[in-house]
């Protein structure tokens, strides 16, 4: 028994050891609302991708200008009858000298298809900016109350532990003189340790979220402190908008949707301008020689253009309208995962909003109030050692039940949020 009080002692020491770790000096006090707007303000992979869109309204613009005009000059290198470089004068003695200037010309409005394309490109770029956003923002805002949640299970264990703290060090101070027996104090210890060990991890569950909170709002060196106001939690309602309500608004600003219908009319679009550049484009030219010609200062107009015998852009072509058809059947997919998204998040919040309604507000307060009743009254030895340590058992577990399924209904209401790509439930 010596020896495995001597383990608890030092299994004491090394958890005493580990809680007092440096952690983040200062503390940042946050409502939801300010943290969205830090993190719009200031989260590094959103700015990235704005600027992806400056990009590709960029591309627009490149797309709408002409092709530059072509000025082609040639001046006599060498006489081969005078052996003279770069001669100079007239006849065949002299130099000659000759000019041509060409322009192309699009065919087939390649030009306004390309620019299309562009306006399309863009587009795109902006509904990746929003679904990152939707996607960061959920993350920010389930990160919010998890740790909120978390934070208040990590008190309970903090209050238990100081509780059996104070039994421990009385123990210890009675400590052999007959009054408490030594497996008591064993079982005390035993469960003390217990209770330090799962509170170190949920510690470190909660720094690991705080991490990536940290990183979506670009802060450092900070402890984080949601304030959430209850009342407001507590009036959501599942009921308040009907299933096709939710639909419906998916439909309109779900952007992972938009994408996929904007990807299946750039396809579109693709195919459109890989049947234009089956139809070869035009150079139009003027030139001048000087006496290169059949007569002297020949002035002439032109024009060239491929045949289109061999390539006719087929394989493009083909490549095009295969697209066109996988662009549809992702879309096809992502509206059917969208619309078993809503529902099945629908679902869940009814059966936590369901859980939620029916624990009775009275239970948990009853149970605080008997929290400091219990220790008193096992200090005193009017309760059991069994009794006492399944009083505190049944007081950690329904407590962390509790703020785990607060969380959950909340979660799902942010899951309906997310799902339609709308803030129907204002969880601040």
């Amino acid at each position: 028994m010596q020896k495995q009080t001597r383990i608890l002692f030092f299994a004491f020491f090394i958890i005493s050891i580990m809680s007092g770790a440096q952690t983040p000096s200062d503390t940042l006090h946050l409502r939801l609302d300010s943290a969205e707007s830090m993190f719009i303000r200031q989260n590094y992979t959103l700015l990235a991708q704005k600027y992806n869109i400056d990009a590709q309204k960029a591309q627009i613009i490149q797309a709408r200008l002409y092709s530059n005009p072509n000025l082609a000059v040639a001046y006599s290198l060498y006489n081969t009858k005078t052996k003279v470089f770069f001669p100079t004068g007239n006849g065949e003695n002299g130099g000659n000298f000759a000019a041509e200037l060409s322009q192309l010309i699009y065919l087939a409005g390649k030009r306004n298809k390309q620019i299309k394309i562009a306006e399309q490109n863009a587009k795109l770029a902006e509904y990746q900016f929003f679904d990152l956003a939707r996607t960061l923002k959920y993350t920010l805002r389930t990160d919010f109350f998890n740790i909120y949640y978390l934070q208040k299970s990590a008190r309970v264990y903090h209050e238990e532990i100081s509780s059996l703290q104070q039994v421990v060090n009385a123990f210890n101070e009675q400590q052999g003189k007959g009054y408490i027996s030594e497996k008591e104090v064993i079982r005390i210890k035993a469960q003390l340790y217990s209770l330090q060990t799962e509170y170190s991890g949920l510690v470190n569950q909660i720094n690991d979220i705080e991490s990536e909170l940290r990183l979506i709002l670009q802060v450092k060196d900070v402890s984080i402190d949601p304030l959430i106001d209850s009342n407001t939690l507590t009036n959501l309602d599942p009921s308040k908008y009907p299933l096709s309500t939710l639909l419906d608004s998916a439909s309109k600003n779900r952007t992972d949707l938009l994408m996929a219908r904007a990807t299946t009319e750039a396809s579109k679009l693709n195919y459109d301008y890989q049947r234009s550049l089956a139809v070869p484009d035009v150079t139009l030219s003027l030139a001048y020689d000087q006496q290169g010609s059949y007569i002297n200062n020949f002035n002439s107009i032109g024009a060239s253009i491929d045949l289109p015998f061999f390539n006719r852009n087929q394989g493009n072509i083909k490549s095009a309208r295969a697209n066109i058809e996988s662009s549809n059947a992702a879309q096809k997919s992502t509206e059917s995962t969208v619309e078993e998204n809503i529902f099945r998040s629908l679902q869940k919040a009814f059966t936590n909003e369901k859980m939620y309604r029916n624990v009775d507000p009275k239970f948990l307060d009853d149970f605080n109030r008997l929290l400091h009743e219990v220790l008193v009254n096992y200090q005193k030895r009017n309760l059991t050692l069994l009794d006492f340590l399944d009083f505190y058992d049944s007081y950690k577990q329904n407590i962390l039940q509790s703020n785990a399924l607060q969380f959950n209904r909340v979660s799902a209401f942010e899951d309906l949020n997310f799902y339609t790509g709308t803030n129907f439930f204002n969880n601040q």
